[in-house]
């Protein structure tokens, strides 16, 4: 798993082409849920740009509203692949389409069959639960792919107001991940943590900031 803090497909996140090899994928799928009112297909053509620079394949799987979450030819595809990008910045938005489906059912599945599941911006706050709101900085339910772990991406926008507001209500319950763009959290199969990309990662339990061991 990879939770990236926003402007993926960039040639700084070295981390893609590992991700690549580890999934041993012949293509990527690309979910831009959380694009779906924001020019989605433009999130799918910078990814085929992007991985066929680094000699392998994306496809865009137009997962935008609840109806095609329910549609067994797109929970074929999420099942059969071997490595999902999820996209966009609304967090809200893919809960919204993905949560209770076969869709996300078929995701969950992959990723215990070891594809590697990314998520980025919004993809990579609503893999978590529970998952910051972008609104205001408190917390809401996520998909909960990783339980008792927060993301913040894009942390470079992030206000201080709003980080303290964050950090106070998780207290010590459990850790915050603050990551910046282009830059990711790597979760390993063996539940091994680490980080990787153009920016730096800070993770923060009761205000203060703590190791990779503090995640879960």
């Amino acid at each position: 798993m990879a939770l990236v803090g926003g402007e993926e497909f960039s040639p700084a996140c070295t981390f893609d082409r590992e991700l690549l090899d580890v999934s041993g994928a012949s293509e990527v799928l690309v979910v831009p849920t959380g694009a779906a009112y924001e020019h989605p297909d433009r999130s799918v053509s910078a990814a085929e740009g992007y991985f066929d620079a680094l000699g392998s394949k994306a496809r865009g799987l137009m997962l935008l509203a609840r109806p095609d979450a329910l549609d067994p030819a797109n929970v074929a595809e999420l099942r059969a692949a071997r490595f999902v990008y999820l996209t966009g910045d609304s967090p809200m938005h893919v809960r919204s389409v993905l949560k209770a489906t076969p869709c996300w059912e078929a995701i969950q599945e992959a990723w215990r069959d070891g594809a590697v599941i990314a998520g980025s911006a919004g993809g990579a706050r609503v893999l978590c639960d529970p998952m910051v709101d972008p609104r205001g900085g408190a917390f809401t339910l996520g998909l909960g792919l990783i339980g008792q772990l927060a993301v913040v991406p894009h942390h470079d926008q992030w206000t201080h107001d709003r980080s303290r507001r964050t950090f106070e209500l998780a207290g010590s319950q459990f850790p915050v991940v603050v990551v910046d763009k282009q830059t990711a959290i790597i979760r390993s199969t063996d539940g091994a943590w680490r980080t990787a990309g153009a920016g730096k990662v800070q993770i923060m339990l009761d205000g203060v900031e703590v190791g990779l061991d503090a995640l879960p």
